[in-house]
């Protein structure tokens, strides 16, 4: 049983991406009991796995209070996946927080959804505060998307002092390049660097996953990216084993 973050302190990286598709290979290709659990109150997840809500609610927020997350949890088309969806109310998490007083109350929950789940995702927003703490004290691993740019290599730092400051004993960290295009000189440079990163290419075929709201691996399975998303959740598993 484990928690499994895709978050970053830099939008625009893939995060909602790789967490949808992630979590469909851990349903489907290792067979787990999983629950994508939205944070990000843009609810891309749900969009991708075609399992968005009905309407607009303001609901999820609602869960930290309560602690009831079993009455939003939602089917979605793929066996072994269910869907815990975001919604506008996720915008005002950290005042929640505040008046809660309790640092490790997404880590409460997600023990209790365990005895139900045998992998839960996180998709997080790009934010730093609270609920990034939250986070990172439920995690079991943080899946860190690092699209080969400067910019986005700051995020490292910023995550890894993030860890450093709001967790007692750390949790590991595995950084991804995703949308690399080994056309482009700079890109071909930092896979070099890190050889040890999995990479996640740049593919027309990820983008028409998200217009037919389908994971790439069971839509185009045999494609570049469908094999690399398949190769990152098997080091995802080592990861958790070791």
């Amino acid at each position: 049983m484990a928690v499994i973050a895709l978050y970053s302190v830099k939008g625009g990286v893939g995060k909602t991406t790789l967490a949808a598709n992630l979590a469909w290979c851990a349903a489907t290709t290792s067979c787990r009991r999983t629950l994508l659990w939205d944070l990000d109150p843009a609810g891309g997840a749900g969009f991708l796995l075609d399992a968005e809500p009905p309407g607009s609610g303001a609901a999820a927020a609602r869960v930290f209070a309560d602690g009831d997350a079993e009455r939003l949890i939602r089917r979605t088309p793929f066996d072994r996946l269910d869907l815990l969806p975001a919604d506008e109310s996720l915008h005002d998490l950290d005042p929640l927080f505040a008046s809660l007083g309790k640092r490790k109350r997404l880590a409460k929950l997600a023990a209790a959804l365990m005895q139900r789940y045998d992998r839960i995702i996180l998709d997080c927003p790009p934010v730093l505060g609270e609920l990034a703490g939250q986070v990172l004290r439920a995690a079991d691993l943080v899946v860190l998307p690092l699209p080969p740019s400067p910019l986005s290599m700051r995020a490292q730092v910023t995550v890894e002092a993030a860890i450093r400051q709001r967790t007692k004993s750390g949790v590991r960290l595995l950084p991804v390049l995703s949308m690399l295009d080994r056309r482009r000189a700079l890109h071909r440079d930092l896979a070099a660097a890190q050889p040890d990163w999995p990479v996640i290419p740049l593919a027309s075929v990820v983008e028409q996953g998200a217009v037919e709201q389908r994971p790439v691996g069971a839509m185009s399975p045999q494609s570049p990216a469908a094999i690399a998303l398949g190769q990152l959740w098997t080091r995802i598993e080592r990861e958790l084993a070791a």
